[in-house]
């Protein structure tokens, strides 16, 4: 059995409850591993284990047989299928699928949560990428979101890391989306100029709402096509970001009241419903539903010339099968 180290609990803890007094105890550790520590049995009440909404009475002896801090997780090895759509000696271009983080979050407390990412895979596929991300994130220099599809750059050395992140940071790289929004957009072009910054309310969003936090930001959108289908008004557009803010276009998109199909966190619908017309009553039948799995957001394109060869590089992505797929059933029904 580990070393344990040990907390005598004050006369005045009397009443708390036992994780909620080991949250005060342990500073700097989360509520998360807390909750581990004890599930696992690694804390121990007077040489007994107790349930974390024990209340106590005071003058316990508290034995803490786990790491309250675990060690920093390391990216590893998977193989995981890559599309390569550019690669050299310093960088490579990858077509990440939707569904796939970039990396483990700095957040993640257990190896099953770094598993299944883009590092993973190409830790696999090149062996040696760039450390200047940290050992989670080897050869990332831009991020995209787990639901969003496209192209991505990863260095494979520190010197195109540091290249290429100057050229992210400088707005020297051409960054261009597909994407699927609800309604019909007024204007045939348009650019949103609106500061995202992190949500105070809800943590897991951004916003344009003004807060302490906002960073500027820019979209450009153009329309492709207009849709006007029994599911209702949508409107296919490409957008190119002159900043690459958290969650730029999702947030851009929503905050003129057209969000991104399949984004719930931003305000678009679970499932779409077909309008109760007319011949939809006459014939009978429940309304058809579609449902899109991710968000209808794709990086279709980039633009760069090669921090160190200074090749002009200019690399494309087709919208994946499962969008050009709802993109026809959508219609099909029109």
């Amino acid at each position: 059995m580990p070393e344990a180290r040990t907390i005598a609990v004050a006369s005045d803890a009397a009443g708390q409850r036992l994780d909620q007094f080991l949250a005060l105890q342990l500073q700097g550790v989360s509520r998360s591993r807390i909750q581990l520590l004890l599930d696992q049995g690694d804390v121990l009440v007077n040489g007994e284990r107790k349930k974390p909404s024990l209340r106590l009475r005071g003058r316990e002896t508290i034995a803490i047989l786990g790491e309250p801090h675990p060690p920093p997780l390391k990216a590893v090895p998977e193989a995981i299928p890559l599309e390569v759509v550019y690669e050299d000696s310093d960088l490579a271009v990858i077509d990440k699928p939707a569904g796939m983080m970039v990396h483990a979050g700095s957040g993640a407390t257990d190896a099953a949560r770094n598993r299944g990412t883009l590092v993973n895979a190409l830790l696999h596929r090149f062996q040696s990428l760039s450390g200047a991300g940290g050992e989670l994130r080897p050869g990332v220099v831009h991020r995209l979101d787990k639901n969003t599809s496209g192209l991505i750059v990863v260095a494979k050395n520190d010197r195109a890391h540091v290249a290429l992140a100057s050229m992210f940071a400088g707005r020297r790289v051409g960054k261009t989306y597909i994407a699927l929004v609800h309604g019909a957009l007024k204007s045939e072009k348009g650019t949103i100029a609106a500061a995202v910054g992190r949500d105070p309310l809800r943590r897991t969003r951004m916003t344009a709402r003004p807060t302490q936090n906002a960073r500027s930001a820019v979209s450009h959108y153009e329309v492709m096509r207009r849709l006007d289908t029994r599911f209702g008004k949508f409107t296919l557009v490409k957008v190119r970001i002159e900043t690459g803010r958290t969650h730029q276009i999702r947030v851009h998109m929503a905050s003129i009241g057209h969000p991104v199909v399949g984004d719930t966190l931003y305000g678009a619908a679970g499932q779409l419903t077909e309008a109760a017309w007319g011949r939809v009553k006459a014939l009978k039948r429940e309304p058809q539903r579609l449902r899109l799995a991710r968000n209808f957001l794709h990086a279709a394109g980039i633009e760069f010339v090669h921090p160190l060869t200074r090749k002009e590089l200019n690399l494309k992505s087709p919208l994946p099968r499962e969008l050009e797929e709802f993109l026809a059933r959508l219609e099909r029904v029109g």
